[in-house]
């Protein structure tokens, strides 16, 4: 280099990911490991649990991690001085110990590091054909709304989630940015509505997806960016795709700190590029005329490395 100059080094970026293991296939940790590494982000990761596939299989067997377990591990980071951290990402978690445990840890981070980003996607449930419907214990509510939400920085809510943590439905976008002001107030400072039921304007075959990012000025005053992003509908059930979505979200937003409209351009695109390249090779695997299997449908990970690095804008946000 001229004159030997040493380059300033980036400083590592580090995210401590407290999500699902499965050794076959990409849901949890193993959606959102990858992705982030490719994108340049140190990951250490806790697994929640070790299961040996997804459970929309037939079959799975496995072990779960309780809150004690956790500590443990925290508690051996703690000792050898390791637990400084630039972020932490969790998704599903089906256990309310665990998850007020998951809020102690991010506490005592926060209060090694005050510029740590809490990102979380608030696993609850979803709605199908309209009506919407919990897959984790009802007591997991007040916790995620009481305790988890008000120490994140940014949450994933699909519009079921939006609507379970404000007690507030939405049937219109005007009541879905009133829900994320809701949101706001409760303590993060971007939200974003992964998934919804709203009308597209480009038509049925759209869904829509909502954000909106709130940042204090230095004058005091608050600042509000809202987006809609409306993606093709990709005719199948695939598992994973939040904690992809989440781990991607978590890189874009870090390199485009305010700029929500190109963070969830990247993200959705990306996303789309995944999904794209599993159905069709999903389609290919299981044959003309039969519906693709859940093996067949995991995500295309390692073969979307290039779209997940840098990915083709093929999805563009509208800024409300």
């Amino acid at each position: 280099r001229a004159g030997g100059a040493a380059m300033e080094p980036e400083r590592e970026c580090r995210v401590l990911s407290i999500q699902s293991h499965v050794v076959r296939g990409y849901v949890g940790n193993k959606a959102a490991t990858f992705p982030l590494q490719v994108l340049g982000f140190e990951v250490d990761t806790v697994n929640s649990v070790q299961f040996s596939n997804h459970t929309g299989y037939a079959h799975w067997k496995g072990q779960v991690l309780n809150s004690d377990e956790l500590h443990e591990l925290y508690e051996g980071l703690k000792l050898n001085k390791v637990n400084r951290y630039d972020y932490v990402l969790t998704g599903y978690t089906r256990d309310t110990s665990f998850l007020a445990m998951v809020v102690d840890i991010v506490q005592e981070l926060k209060q090694q590091n005050s510029n740590l980003v809490y990102v979380c996607d608030p696993v609850m449930g979803d709605k199908w054909n309209g009506e919407g419907s919990m897959y984790v214990p009802e007591d997991l509510l007040p916790v995620y709304r009481d305790k988890v939400v008000p120490v994140a920085d940014i949450i994933t809510p699909n519009q079921f989630e939006a609507e379970l943590l404000t007690g507030r439905k939405i049937h219109t976008e005007k009541e879905a940015l009133e829900v994320m002001d809701m949101l706001h107030a409760m303590g993060p400072e971007t939200v974003v509505i992964t998934s919804s039921d709203l009308q597209a304007p480009l038509g049925n075959d759209y869904l829509i997806a909502l954000g909106s990012h709130r940042k204090t000025k230095a004058d005091g005053t608050k600042m509000t960016q809202r987006i809609r992003v409306e993606s093709p509908k990709v005719d199948a059930v695939f598992v994973g795709t939040g904690d992809l979505f989440a781990a991607m979200l978590l890189a874009w937003t870090h390199k485009h700190p305010n700029n929500l409209k190109v963070a969830c351009e990247k993200t959705v695109s990306a996303m789309q590029h995944v999904l794209q390249r599993t159905i069709k090779s999903a389609k290919a695997q299981a044959g003309e005329g039969n519906k693709p299997n859940s093996a067949q449908l995991e995500l295309r990970m390692v073969q979307s490395k290039k779209d997940i690095e840098n990915p083709e804008i093929i999805v563009k946000a509208t800024v409300l």
